[in-house]
């Protein structure tokens, strides 16, 4: 086991990339600053230099036309923010050119970018700085979108990403830069657009996307010594959506649960329940379940944030409904690891 956390394997994959291919370059408002952006950037631009690893003024839509045009003169750039939130800015330039070139351009023109967007809530971050807006991504033809949940995908699937000629937003939920886990050490890809199995089980599927991997997992774990057997599967990429892994664990254990850390209204969760629906139909003892944020803009506040955002305890209630547990039975829920509901384990250490 070689042990880093999702932060480290992010650093490492993106220092090994520069160091494989001299056309990669990454950008962003704060990228070669003292803290590195969660550390995931710190001292990439003292071993490279200014000329590949660029701090930007904050001007998003602008810096997303500099990296576009680079492009054309063969570079593979990485775009930071800090916030999914400031990549709104940009949304002229992404949607409308970055996404749109290889189709309009009869493929003579591409565009190789990564955007790399930083969502989920921190210590009171609020309505304008903590939204998970992957959905608006997925929604783009044109984009892939991948939200990777362990250290192990973070580095693969950056790499991949980042070595794909399409235009590839990674999602990443500031919640996980702390886990730790085994990362490789040589340069490697995690293909975007296969699911994994995380936990077998054969009495209900859990789909979670990101953070919500590690609250189906703690789920499971609770719900084993009731005798229920959850699978939990890690989407990893919504597009492309890999169905066939989903409607296989549906298939298996004839009841869905959809945990994503965006909105249930319109979400990349009733997505995946569509697709689960429309191809597993036969298998499905109940109508699937989606868990997520209400349709309301982030809170900042202690008591509000505590209603507001779902976490392990939800998806046991959800399992326990489809499979008929008496709700009485589940376990007592786990207080929080601080003071609110915004420190959600000991490996968040912030900065913010």
């Amino acid at each position: 086991m070689r042990l880093r956390s999702f932060a480290e394997a992010i650093r490492e994959g993106l220092e090994q990339a520069l160091a494989d291919d001299p056309r990669v370059c990454v950008m962003g408002p704060g990228v070669p600053g003292p803290t590195g952006i969660f550390g995931t950037t710190r001292g990439l631009a003292e071993r490279f230099g200014p000329e590949r690893v660029m701090d930007m003024p904050s001007s998003e839509q602008a810096m997303t036309g500099f990296a576009l045009g680079a492009t054309l003169d063969g570079y593979r750039p990485v775009i930071v923010h800090m916030r999914v939130d400031f990549a709104v800015l940009a949304m002229d330039q992404m949607v409308n050119q970055v996404a749109k070139w290889h189709f309009m351009y009869g493929g003579r023109l591409r565009a190789p970018m990564v955007f790399r967007l930083i969502v989920g809530r921190g210590w009171g971050q609020g309505p304008q700085h903590s939204q998970s807006l992957q959905a608006w991504f997925a929604h783009v033809p044109g984009f892939k979108v991948a939200m990777p949940a362990s250290p192990r995908d973070a580095k693969g699937m950056l790499v991949a990403a980042i070595r794909d000629d399409s235009p590839v937003v990674l999602v990443e939920h500031r919640w996980l830069y702390g886990i730790t886990g085994d990362v490789p050490e040589e340069l490697y890809e995690t293909k975007l657009g296969e699911a994994r199995v995380a936990r077998p089980g054969r009495h209900a599927t859990v789909a979670a996307t990101s953070h919500m991997v590690i609250e189906a997992l703690r789920a499971a774990e609770r719900l084993a010594p009731l005798g229920i057997e959850v699978e939990v599967v890690d989407m990893r990429s919504l597009v492309p959506l890999d169905a066939d892994t989903l409607c296989a664990s549906v298939a298996r254990t004839g009841h869905l649960v959809v945990a994503d850390t965006g909105t249930i209204a319109f979400g990349a969760g009733a997505e995946i329940a569509a697709v689960a629906t429309e191809r597993a139909f036969a298998h499905l003892k109940k109508a699937p379940v989606r868990i997520g944020l209400p349709h309301f803009p982030s809170p900042t506040t202690p008591a509000l944030a505590d209603a507001f955002y779902p976490r392990a305890v939800d998806i046991e209630r959800a399992v326990a409904g489809l499979v008929g547990l008496d709700p009485a039975r589940l376990p007592v829920e786990e207080p929080p690891h601080g003071p609110w509901r915004d420190t959600p384990d000991p490996s968040f250490k912030g900065p913010y």
